[in-house]
């Protein structure tokens, strides 16, 4: 066989490798990185490997590429770009270290920094509640039926049962003192999640963690009321 058609058809198989490596990957920089070494293995294939070069695909090979290219460029000048506050680089380095940098720059942007003074109401029971919400700094008290059942502080998640199954608020929480927390709009939460596959498996798996160690501390009665597994096993949407 000559060498040159030796050359290619291991590129071709380079190429399908390299394709199959790529979709295994959660990171788009990397998927991307790869998929632009397939497009040259499989330029190189349908170089020398037919009679005469296949133009047309090596043409359009070097396009997906040209476009990988410059979606590289917007990636890198996005990730090198992040400047976080000290508020915010402190809870990357703790609750959200599983986001890469950019991904919790992207989710800070949809949410908003908020006060509650001692006695405010956050969430109301089986009322609806717009927004996820993480208590920064603060305390805050869970009632059912008008029976305080816990406390939450610092770390803590608001509304996190509502969204994840979509349903009313499953108990009152009102602050006990006042509280700074960062408030989530739902359903900006859960475009931003559709788009990001890796950032909703990261968020998820925290607000389960969340509601798990939740669940432990409240009254037995509280836990009749909530089917953890279910939740966890709903769908998404």
């Amino acid at each position: 066989m000559d060498h040159n058609v030796l050359v290619g058809h291991l590129a071709g198989h380079l190429a399908s490798i390299l394709t199959m490596a790529a979709y295994l990957l959660k990171d788009i920089l990397w998927l991307r990185l790869l998929t632009i070494l397939s497009c040259f293995a499989g330029i190189a294939f349908n170089y020398f490997v037919p009679a005469t070069p296949l133009y047309s695909v090596i043409y359009w090979n070097l396009l997906f590429a040209a476009i990988n290219i410059v979606q590289i460029a917007i990636i890198i000048k996005e990730r090198t770009g992040i400047h976080f506050t000290d508020e915010e680089k402190e809870l990357h380095e703790t609750l959200f270290k599983n986001f890469a940098p950019f991904e919790f720059m992207k989710l800070m942007r949809v949410g908003k920094w908020l006060e509650a003074k001692q006695g405010e109401t956050l969430a109301t029971e089986k009322q609806p509640i717009n927004a996820v919400m993480l208590i920064y700094n603060g305390l805050v008290g869970v009632e059912t039926n008008g029976k305080q059942v816990a406390k939450l502080k610092d770390g803590n998640f608001i509304g996190e049962v509502s969204f994840i199954t979509g349903g009313a608020a499953t108990a009152t929480v009102r602050a006990l003192m006042p509280t700074r927390y960062i408030s989530w709009p739902k359903e900006a939460i859960k475009q931003l999640l559709n788009r990001n596959p890796s950032m909703r498996f990261a968020m998820q798996a925290m607000l389960s963690t969340d509601l798990s160690k939740k669940l432990m501390r409240r009254a037995p009665s509280f836990h009749g009321k909530i089917d953890l597994d279910a939740i966890l096993k709903k769908p998404d949407k």
